[in-house]
């Protein structure tokens, strides 16, 4: 047990899909896995335990933001032994071309986020996923025929951006969409060589103003848990 883990030893599997709402953690356990078994729910952080296809896998929320997701992720690699953390999640679109629920690869996180620095002194603007794992999941995608975009994603600290520039972040950083979690996630995951991956649907379009509801974003990602289940 960590400071805000409470599953005991085993009760992890070596690899972890991470959303970051709660609920949706409960629907995919509930839906996909087969004998899903609570093991912690210490700051209503929930964590389900269960087997998809023969193999253990853990699915277990995040939280919002870098900071959250930092604290999980680390004591997942760190005290639990865990090799893969594949976020789940959901991005809102800079890309005139991404529609509303396409799912997008996360090839590389830009932020302007001090995490990196604070956490180990490492002033990189941009943090990169796992190869393998993403050559994994572009592989079942097209053995799945799922449409699959890839590419640059803007990974903030802050959400109610008073100055938010999404077309010079679309034009000039060349990031597709943001959300919030990656950059982290990519961090912690290379300074304890470990693997990391994100995948994101798109909920929301900074350029056509489409949003999606909250049921919405909780209920309507299937496409993109089937990728990430039948990936790992």
């Amino acid at each position: 047990m960590t400071a805000h883990i409470e599953a005991k030893e085993g009760e992890i599997a070596k690899t972890v899909l991470m959303p970051g709402d709660p609920k949706r953690a409960t629907m995919i356990a509930n839906t996909y896995l087969e004998n899903p078994k609570l093991v912690s729910s210490v700051r209503g952080m929930l964590a389900y335990t269960g087997t998809y296809k023969g193999k253990s896998v853990t699915v277990m929320s995040s939280g919002m933001g870098m900071p959250s997701i930092g604290i999980y992720a680390y004591e997942l690699y760190q005290f639990y032994h865990v090799d893969t953390i594949l976020r789940i999640g959901t991005a809102g679109a800079y890309d005139p071309d991404l529609k509303i629920f396409d799912v997008l690869l996360t090839t590389e996180s830009y932020s302007d986020s001090s995490f990196a620095k604070v956490q180990s002194n490492v002033t990189d603007e941009v943090m990169y996923p796992s190869v393998s794992l993403n050559q994994k999941i572009k592989e079942t995608a097209k053995t799945l025929s799922i449409p699959l975009k890839e590419g640059k994603i803007y990974s903030s600290d802050v959400f109610y951006l008073e100055h938010h520039d999404y077309q010079k972040m679309f034009s000039v950083n060349h990031c597709l969409a943001t959300e919030m979690e990656s950059f982290a996630l990519f961090h912690i995951a290379h300074r304890l060589q470990k693997q990391a991956g994100c995948l994101l649907t798109i909920s929301n379009h900074f350029v056509t103003g489409e949003e999606t509801t909250s049921k919405e974003r909780e209920q309507s990602l299937h496409t993109m848990i089937k990728l990430a289940l039948e990936s790992i």
